[in-house]
């Protein structure tokens, strides 16, 4: 997984483009986490600017226990995920399709609102883990 990508790909899906430490952290370990597709989609787009740097290039801010993404930093994210040109398509490798690779899309980051439910019903569950644990030890 390329973490300069991710992060891009995580605060482009925030509003404003701001998220806290804790809220990137999450993300990415979730992202991290989800499988070949996502490391194999984020090696795709940085291939497509093997120079990256979000903080020396100005892609990235770091502002009041957050990063934020800069519009230069939207505008590269765009340029990395528009579709390849002939030229690119003629010197990119051919990459085989396998059974393990599934051919839809990788769906976009959740939302906040859906980000605050799970984490509701998260701690609701583990609220009733506890209490469970509390009730069989007695």
């Amino acid at each position: 997984m390329n973490f300069q990508v991710t992060v891009l790909k995580i605060l482009v899906a925030y509003p404003d483009g701001f998220a806290v430490m804790e809220d990137l952290k999450r993300d990415m370990a979730i992202l991290a986490t989800s499988g070949r597709d996502w490391a194999d989609r984020t090696r795709r787009l940085a291939a497509r600017v093997p120079d990256l740097d979000i903080f020396s290039q100005g892609l990235v801010e770091r502002i009041s226990g957050g990063w934020k993404i800069t519009s230069k930093g939207r505008a590269l994210l765009e340029l990395m995920e528009a579709r390849p040109t002939a030229l690119e398509r003629a010197e990119a490798p051919p990459v085989l399709e396998t059974s393990a690779t599934s051919s839809a899309p990788v769906p976009p980051l959740r939302q906040p609102a859906d980000r605050a439910k799970r984490r509701r019903e998260r701690r609701e569950r583990r609220r009733e883990a506890r209490e469970r644990a509390r009730a069989n030890a007695s």
